[in-house]
């Protein structure tokens, strides 16, 4: 699991379905370029002026943390996937990135083999196993 793929609004988008799939993997939200997938480029929280500027790498660092927009996305997350970008943002404050990651790394494992759990199907990316 890589620094560089968990976003700046708390997702770790190494565990995102479309990171995860094969055809046309998306990169993540800092890796993207100019043939990146629609999800980045109308993505609101990445496309932020603060973010795009360089001024804040998480949002947690921005003096309107939380905004309404990361509030969304966050409701969205708990409801249909388990999953909070805040309570990830506020780790990563707290506990640091590095940590953050190992944990990630333990937490989205597939415990059957090894592969990368989906935090959006619920189920492993290479051997299908459900969380």
């Amino acid at each position: 699991m890589k620094l560089s793929l968990i976003a700046p609004c708390g997702m770790d988008c190494g565990i995102c379905y479309a990171h995860l799939r094969e055809k046309n993997s998306c990169p993540g939200c800092r890796l993207f370029n100019a043939d990146e997938p629609i999800s980045i480029a109308s993505c609101k929280i990445r496309n932020c002026e603060l973010v795009k500027a360089g001024k804040v790498k998480y949002c947690f660092e921005c003096s309107n943390y939380p905004c309404k927009r990361l509030k969304a996305l966050d409701k969205r997350y708990r409801t249909k996937y388990n999953m909070s970008e805040i309570e990830n943002l506020e780790f990563i404050k707290e506990n640091g990135i590095r940590k953050f990651v190992r944990n990630e790394k333990a937490r989205w494992t597939c415990p059957e083999c090894g592969g990368t759990i989906c935090v959006h199907k619920g189920s492993c990316s290479s051997c299908g196993k459900k969380k």
